[in-house]
């Protein structure tokens, strides 16, 4: 389930309305991301679930949305202790 393949297609005002942020400003925080995993995972860990784009979305829906954890979980197929560390 990747939720992020499904609405990256959307045109860049519908995007916006969905997650909050302009699909440009999307990317960008998504670079940051993607250097501070490389950071954090040089010496292992365990995999996460999702993937880092829907870490993301799951983010930005808890912050526009103000969903809990518990709803959270269930639309990404996760624990709430999961979803409340992605989001962290």
């Amino acid at each position: 389930m990747n939720k992020y393949e499904n609405i990256k297609n959307l045109a860049s005002d519908e995007f916006r309305r969905l997650t909050g942020v302009k699909f440009i400003t999307f990317n960008e925080m998504l670079e940051v991301l993607q250097e501070a995993k490389k950071r954090k995972k040089r010496y292992g860990g365990k995999p996460n679930k999702l993937c880092l784009e829907d870490q993301l979305l799951m983010a930005l829906e808890y912050l526009r949305e103000y969903r809990t954890y518990f709803h959270l979980g269930k639309s990404y197929n996760l624990s709430e202790s999961a979803c409340y560390r992605s989001c962290r």
